[in-house]
């Protein structure tokens, strides 16, 4: 079957590699998107383990329309009872880039006429539509003339762990979180070390990495356990084979803290609820007053980009954030993502990588710096 594993925008490759290691085929990177071939077996696995993707797709049906009317017809000829009962509820999503469908909810509401008519006049009955726990999740996308019909097999939003409660100010997606670990290269083995932890999000995460722990076993549940050709049994061993992996160690080298003690607290609950609070030392401290970790590993921040912070202030709280990795961090690799590339200019250091991400609608920079110990030289007056 053909599968599309949608994902954030920069993780794209990262997302591939977790598609390939489950043995999908005809892999095709594109634009938050991977596109591959596999069975059944890989639809149920991507969900189970991929931690950057979105959602898993099923492709249906694709065709050109430049009209409504040519959108309703093409979409009522598909067997939709091969993938829909008339006693179960579906939602539509959709995506809509084109000249000719200017209102994309029009274009949702001529694909869920084209399913309802089709139903009634063979029948007798339609599905009914219910846009907040539906059985069913559809996904209409149109780019220009061409429209992509698909089942998502996943449902709610991927990135929806299920072990973050209360949210944080600023939440850092898991997904996101989940695919700047692997952006690092940090394999569980090495210190990991988040000075600015908020909800907890990166050392959970990364807590997962290093006990190969798949966000599948969290608990959630999936739309394609809904679809008429359920295999339960397969998805039961595939959660089997996957708890399998986990590691049982209880050594722990993940570090987390932050100064603000609401924010400790709340780390500190979503970890239990991740049951992996014993996996992470959390602690309140300011990034300027903690200690580091004993042996050199691997230091990721997402510190505020400024919207609440004067300019002036703004400046110092970077420039603080240099002078304390040059004097402290000797042998670390920090990564820093930040959407304020002019505040990033004062931490003072030349970064040997730069990688667009983007944080929810704001364009980012993960920046990696490499902190010697010895006589190479990080300073710098080079700008990010």
């Amino acid at each position: 079957m053909q599968l599309v594993a949608t994902t954030l925008q920069g993780l794209e490759q990262v997302l591939a590699e977790e598609i390939r290691s489950l043995g999908a085929e005809d892999i095709r990177i594109g634009k938050r998107a991977v596109e591959f071939t596999g069975d059944q077996y890989t639809l149920y696995a991507a969900n189970v383990y991929c931690t950057t993707a979105l959602r898993i797709l099923k492709n249906i049906k694709v065709f050109q329309a430049r009209t409504p009317e040519e959108l309703y017809t093409l979409s009522k000829e598909v067997n939709w009872e091969e993938f829909l009962h008339a006693d179960q509820t579906f939602a539509i999503d959709f995506t809509v880039h084109s000249p000719y469908f200017t209102h994309s909810q029009y274009a949702a509401l001529k694909l869920k006429d084209a399913i309802a008519d089709r139903f009634r006049e063979r029948l007798g009955r339609r599905p009914s539509v219910d846009t907040k726990a539906p059985h069913i999740y559809i996904h209409l996308r149109i780019d220009q003339d061409q429209v992509f019909l698909s089942l998502n097999s996943s449902g709610e939003s991927l990135h929806r762990r299920g072990y973050r409660g209360q949210q944080h100010k600023a939440p850092l997606s898991e997904v996101l979180a989940a695919g700047m670990i692997r952006l690092t290269g940090w394999d569980g083995k090495t210190p990991f070390y988040d000075p600015m932890c908020g909800s907890g999000t990166l050392p959970i995460e990364a807590a997962m990495l290093a006990d190969h722990l798949a966000p599948g076993l969290l608990g959630r549940k999936y739309a394609f356990q809904h679809w008429p050709d359920y295999h339960e049994k397969l998805f039961r061993q595939i959660l089997l084979d996957a708890q399998k992996q986990v590691l049982t160690t209880e050594k722990s080298m993940i570090f987390a803290s932050d100064t603000d003690h609401k924010s400790y607290s709340l780390s500190k609950e979503n970890a239990q609820r991740a049951k992996l609070d014993h996996r992470i030392h959390f602690f309140l401290s300011s990034f300027e007053k903690a200690s580091p970790p004993p042996v050199a590993g691997t230091l990721i921040m997402n510190p505020p980009y400024g919207e609440r912070l004067p300019h002036a202030d703004l400046v110092s709280f970077y420039k603080a954030i240099g002078d304390v990795m040059k004097q402290r961090y000797q042998g670390w690799q920090v990564w820093i993502l930040t959407a304020n590339l002019e505040a990033a200019k004062f931490i003072g250091l030349r970064p040997s990588r730069k990688i667009q991400l983007f944080n929810g609608p704001m364009e980012c920079r993960f920046f990696r710096y490499d902190m010697y110990a010895g006589s190479k030289k990080t300073l710098s007056q080079d700008t990010p």
